[in-house]
């Protein structure tokens, strides 16, 4: 299927490994030019010039904390006129609802609430501008099923999700489409390291701690970076015009729920 953003300009941040990863490089399978952001620069050039090679698409790579005020505006300045942008970072600590205080609930709303929002608000008006664009905020399956550990993450992916709700019905009308991306389980170094602190505690091989989880998922296996990828392109694309303000599980029907 052509997707019909060959030529488009793509700023994907946390896109050096996992899921950003496979998001970068399905948009350039695409033939969308790539901006592509991380913090550790040997990884993120490493992974941009494989996309280089195999897709012979422009890579522009900007190794920042796009957390913060100054890495971010770094990304802004780098990226340009942007057409398609996808919002990816890592979810914050767990823990037990007694252990955060008020820091660790602004650093996660920083990273997984504020930092899309500050980028949407930043990339938006020249999508608008120009009658045509797409965002894509990868967030969690916990935003459909909240995870007891992950109480910091549902909070401010719930947050965010609230915001998307909202914002992506006003800027419809542009042809600016904002959906939400919720990933499950997927074979990435967060996976690895999940099933590593299952085999420390239970003392089980790594093998066995995997297929404990694959188990409970309804498809028995982890997700790929690639099928995932894949998925979001296909909400980047001119195909998806119609689907707006919506919250996708990827997640091998893990989530257990009727709607």
């Amino acid at each position: 299927m052509d997707l019909g953003i060959r030529g488009k300009r793509a700023l994907v941040s946390a896109s050096s490994k996992g899921l950003g990863r496979g998001c970068a490089e399905a948009l350039a399978e695409a033939g969308c030019d790539l901006v592509m952001n991380a913090r550790g620069a040997e990884a993120l050039e490493e992974t941009a010039q494989a996309i280089r090679a195999r897709f012979q698409v422009s890579v522009t790579t900007v190794a920042a904390d796009i957390v913060s005020e100054q890495g971010r505006a770094e990304v802004l300045e780098a990226a340009g006129a942007i057409d398609i942008l996808v919002t990816n970072a890592g979810g914050p600590p767990p823990g037990l609802w007694s252990d955060w205080e008020r820091e660790d609930f602004i650093k996660a709303l920083d990273a997984n609430m504020l930092t899309p929002i500050a980028l949407m608000k930043a990339l938006m008006p020249g999508m608008i501008e120009r009658g045509w664009g797409r965002v894509v905020n990868i967030t969690s399956q916990s935003v459909k099923a909240p995870i007891p550990v992950l109480g910091l993450s549902n909070s401010a992916r719930a947050g965010l999700t609230g915001y998307v709700a909202g914002t992506a019905r006003q800027v419809a009308q542009h042809g600016v489409i904002v959906n939400n991306l919720l990933p499950g389980i997927h074979a990435t170094d967060r996976a690895q390291s999940l099933d590593g602190g299952v085999s420390q505690q239970e003392g089980i091989s790594m093998e066995e701690a995997r297929a404990r989880r694959e188990a409970t998922i309804p498809a028995r296996r982890y997700g790929t970076r690639e099928e995932f990828g894949q998925t979001c392109a296909f909400l980047c694309s001119q195909h998806a015009g119609f689907i707006v303000g919506q919250n996708l599980l990827a997640d091998g029907g893990a989530t257990n729920m009727t709607l």
